[in-house]
C-alpha cells in the first residue's frame, strides 16, 4: 500500500524549519556559550555552512529518489544494505532522540509558565504527536505550518527588540577558549540542522518532490541559519558570560533584561512551540525509517504496515514514540551528544552517496536538482564533517561507534540473509576494474521511482518499448544486412514471413530515405492484417551504412504497423521524435551500458503521454 502525496511546499519549509528551530536555539546557546564563549556565534555558523554541504548532497539525492526513509533509501542504493542499514537505524535512533530532546526542553519551558510535572507533560505531548501523525500527514503537515508561522513570529520580535540592548563589552574576550572551541561547539550544535533529513524521509508523501523539496531545504536553512546567527549573537550580547553560561532558558533570560515579564511569558511560548513543532516533526519523519527498512527486508515486515484507513505506518509511528519516551530518562548531555554524532555520520554520508552516485555512472540517476560545485562541496563537508566528530572528543567517537556496530549486527544478523540488493558502488568499482559485476536492478528501481517523481503515466507506446526487441550492434554494416537482422529479430511478432518484410523495408528506403538526422534513422513499414504493431531499436556503435545518408547512422527506430494502426503509428513518430529532440540524447544513447539503458532511455524520455 503506497503513502499519500499531500504535502506542498509550505509544508516542507515548516517541517524542517520547526524541526531546527528548537533545542538548538532554546536550550542549547547556554551550553554552548559555556564552551565557546562570544565565539559561539562562530560555531553556530561554522555548522550551518557545514550543513549547507550535506543540505545540498540531500537536495540532489531526495530529488533522484523521493522516497520514504530518505537517507537510508539513497546510502541503501549508493553504498549497500550494510551501510544502509547501518544508517537507517543511526538516523531513526537521531531523529528520535532530538524529539526527545525537544519534549525534555518543552517539559522545562512549560514549567516557567504553569505548575506541573515535567515528565508528565512530555509524556502527554508525545502521546499526542503520536495520535496526529497516525491520523495522517495532511493533518500534521498543517498543524506543523500553525505551529511554525507563530513561532517565527515571536522570535522576529526578540531580534527587533534584542538588537538595540546588545552590549559590545560582553563579547570581550571574544575567544577566551582559542579556536579549537569553535570546532568541538560548532560539533555539540550541528544537532541545530537536523531538520533537514526529517525532510528528506518524509519526501514520498509531497507534492512534485523533485522541485518541492530542494527548495524547501533550501529556504528553511537559509531562514534558519539567519535566525540562529542573530539570536545568538543578541542573546549573547545581553546576558554576558555570567549569566548566560550553562542557562537552560537562554532566550527567555534575554529577554526578561530588555523586554521584561511579558518577554519571558512570550519567549516560554515560543519554546513551547518550538519543541512540539520538533517533536511533531520527528515522529513524522523518523517513523519513516524503519518503514523504508521493513520494505527492503532489513527490518521484520511489521514495520512496513501501513494503516488502511489513514494511510500513515500505525507501527513505525508507535515504535517511534516508545523510543522518544524511553530517551526522556537518559542524561540531556548524552542525549544531545549522540544525537549530534549520528547527525554529523549522516551529513557526510550524503556527501559520499553525492560522489559515488555521479561517478558509477547509473543512467537512471537522474536528479532534477544538482549540487554546485561538484565535488568541491562534497569533500568539504566530507572533511569538515570528520574534523567536528573528532573535535566531539573520545565519548563522541566512542559512541559513534558503538552504535554503527550496533547497526552492522542487525544488517548481520537479520537483514543479510533476507536482501540483495543492487546499488552504485558496484557500478563504479565495475567501471574502474571493467569487470561485470552487476545486474539491472537499480537501474529498473530507478526508473519506477522516476516515473513515480514526475507523475508518468504508462501509456501505449510505453508499453510497447517494454515489450520490443532491442538490438545492440558492435559492428558497422551496410543498411541490407541491417534489414536482415531486423527481420529474423520481428518476423514472429509481425506473423509474417521474413522475405516479405525484408522486401517492404528495402522498398521503403529506395522510395525515399528514411534517415532523419546525420546520425538517426526510421524506417516505417505498412504490413498486411490487423491490430499488429511493432517498434524495435537499436544502436551501432560503428554505424550503419545507409546509401543516401552522408555519415554512418548509430540510432535506429524500425517501426511495423498494420493499416488499422496508422494513427497511433503516427503518434509513434511524434512520441520518438520528442525523444530525440533532447540535446543529451545522443550522447546519452551511445554512452548506454546495455539494451536495457537503450530501453530506458526511450522510457524516460521526454515527451507528451497519450491517455
Amino acid at each position: 500500500m503506497k503513502l499519500k502525496r499531500e504535502l506542498n511546499l509550505l509544508d516542507v519549509f515548516c517541517v524542517a524549519t520547526g524541526a531546527m528551530i528548537s533545542s538548538g536555539l532554546f536550550i542549547l546557546p547556554g551550553l554552548a556559550h559555556a564552551q565557546a564563549g562570544p565565539a559561539v556565534v562562530l560555531s553556530y555558523l561554522l555548522a550551518g555552512l557545514l550543513a549547507m554541504t550535506g543540505m545540498l548532497s540531500q537536495a540532489e539525492l531526495v530529488s533522484a529518489m523521493p522516497k520514504a526513509g530518505g537517507t537510508y533509501f539513497y546510502v541503501t542504493r549508493s553504498m549497500g544494505p550494510a551501510m544502509g542499514t547501518i544508517d537507517g537505524l543511526l538516523t531513526w535512533l537521531s531523529i528520535s532522540l532530538k524529539s526527545s530532546f525537544a519534549l525534555v526542553g518543552m517539559a522545562a519551558f512549560t514549567g516557567l509558565v504553569m505548575d506541573v510535572n515535567p515528565r508528565i507533560v512530555a509524556l502527554v505531548f508525545c502521546l499526542i504527536f503520536v495520535a496526529v501523525n497516525f491520523i495522517g500527514i495532511k493533518g500534521a503537515g498543517r498543524f506543523q505550518v500553525g505551529l511554525v508561522v507563530l513561532l517565527i513570529t515571536l522570535l522576529s520580535v526578540y531580534v527587533i527588540r534584542g538588537l538595540p540592548a546588545v552590549r559590545v563589552q560582553n563579547f570581550d574576550p571574544f575567544l577566551p577558549y582559542g579556536f579549537a572551541s569553535v570546532f568541538s561547539t560548532a560539533g555539540l550544535v550541528f544537532i541545530s540542522y537536523g531538520g533537514l533529513l526529517k525532510v528528506a524521509s518524509i519526501a514520498e508523501e509531497v507534492k512534485d518532490p523533485g522541485r518541492t523539496v530542494p527548495l524547501g531545504m533550501i529556504f528553511s536553512l537559509i531562514a534558519a541559519s539567519i535566525l540562529y546567527t542573530l539570536i545568538v549573537f543578541i542573546t549573547s550580547g545581553v546576558l554576558g558570560a555570567g549569566q548566560l553560561d550553562h542557562s537552560l532558558t537562554p532566550l527567555s533570560d534575554g529577554a526578561a533584561v530588555f523586554m521584561g515579564q511579558w518577554g519571558i511569558t512570550a519567549l516560554s511560548i515560543a519554546a513551547i512551540l518550538a519543541f512540539i513543532s520538533t517533536a511533531n516533526a520527528g515522529i513524522m519523519a523518523g517513523s519513516r525509517y524503519p518503514l523504508a527498512l521493513s520494505r527492503d527486508h532489513l527490518l521484520p515486515g511489521f514495520f512496513g504496515n501501513i494503516h488502511r484507513r489513514f494511510k500513515t505506518p500505525d507501527v513505525s509511528i508507535i515504535a517511534t514514540g516508545i523510543i522518544m519516551i524511553s530517551a526522556l530518562f537518559l542524561d540531556l548531555y548524552v542525549l544531545v551528544e549522540v544525537a549530534s554524532t549520528v547527525l554529523i555520520l549522516t551529513f557526510m554520508f550524503s556527501c559520499i552517496c553525492v560522489i559515488i552516485m555521479r561517478e558509477s555512472g547509473v543512467q537512471n540517476y537522474q536528479p532534477k536538482f544538482r549540487a554546485p560545485f561538484y565535488p568541491w562541496i562534497q569533500v568539504i563537508g566530507i572533511f569538515g564533517c570528520w574534523l567536528l566528530v573528532v573535535n566531539m572528543g573520545k565519548e563522541a567517537l566512542f559512541i559513534g561507534s558503538l552504535l554503527f556496530a550496533c547497526g552492522l549486527a542487525v544488517f548481520w544478523f537479520y537483514g543479510r540473509r533476507r536482501t540483495k540488493k543492487d546499488f552504485a558502488l558496484l557500478h563504479l568499482i565495475e567501471r574502474v576494474a571493467a569487470r561485470e559485476l552487476v545486474d539491472v536492478s537499480l537501474e529498473s528501481e530507478l526508473r519506477e521511482i522516476i516515473r513515480e517523481r514526475d507523475d508518468i503515466t504508462k501509456d501505449r507506446f510505453d508499453r510497447i518499448i517494454e515489450d520490443s526487441i532491442v538490438l545492440d550492434i558492435g559492428e558497422a554494416m551496410p543498411v541490407k544486412d541491417f534489414f536482415k537482422l531486423v527481420t529474423e529479430k520481428i518476423a514472429s511478432k509481425l506473423r509474417t514471413p521474413p522475405s516479405a518484410i525484408l522486401r517492404l523495408l528495402l522498398d521503403r528506403e529506395e522510395e525515399s530515405s528514411t534517415v532523419l538526422s546525420p546520425t538517426l534513422a526510421i524506417p516505417h513499414i505498412i504490413i498486411e492484417g490487423e491490430h499488429t504493431f511493432v517498434i524495435l531499436l537499436a544502436r551501432c556503435k560503428k554505424g550503419i551504412i545507409f546509401p543516401e545518408a552522408d555519415r554512418k547512422v548509430h540510432t535506429v527506430f524500425v517501426i511495423a504497423g498494420t493499416r488499422d494502426e496508422r494513427n497511433f503509428h503516427l503518434r509513434a513518430l511524434s512520441a520518438i521524435a520528442q525523444i530525440v529532440q533532447d540535446p543529451h540524447f545522443e550522447k546519452t544513447w551511445m554512452a548506454a551500458k546495455n539494451e536495457e539503458a537503450l530501453r530506458d532511455i526511450v522510457l524516460l524520455g521526454k515527451r507528451r503521454r497519450h491517455k
